[in-house]
């Protein structure tokens, strides 16, 4: 299998296991969530899980990959507000946390820039 036939597998995977995440250990994203947003945040944790369970299925068909792959960038972007609170929220925690946090910020660009990949090399596809 080539590389561009693996990337959108590999981006699936990712947002499958991080959707998988969300169920099974969902107090340490319940605590990311903006406090802005309305409502609980386990409700905000178990949707943005489900949302990414999706895009990962999305992903994986190449009928609906292209869409799906602009959606995950999209979301990529919509989520960017969370890892600035956990930035924030983390500031004062020892170095390796501090780094972890800080780190998952700049992260963004490459997922979003993948994900948009994902969609032109999609585009044959139709």
């Amino acid at each position: 299998m080539s590389r561009s036939a693996r990337s959108p597998l590999l981006l699936a995977g990712l947002l499958a296991t991080a959707g998988a995440a969300h169920f099974a250990a969902p107090r340490q994203f319940d605590a990311i969530v903006p406090r802005a947003l309305p409502g609980e945040p386990r409700t905000w944790t178990h949707v943005s899980g489900a949302v990414e369970l999706a895009l990962a299925a999305g992903l994986a068909l190449p009928r609906t990959r292209r869409t799906a792959a602009l959606a995950t960038a999209a979301f990529f972007v919509g989520v960017f507000p969370a890892n600035v609170k956990m930035a924030v929220d983390w500031r004062h925690r020892p170095a390796p946390q501090k780094a972890a946090a800080y780190g998952r910020l700049p992260l963004q660009l490459p997922l979003v820039l993948w994900a948009r990949s994902v969609a032109k090399n999609a585009q044959g596809a139709r």
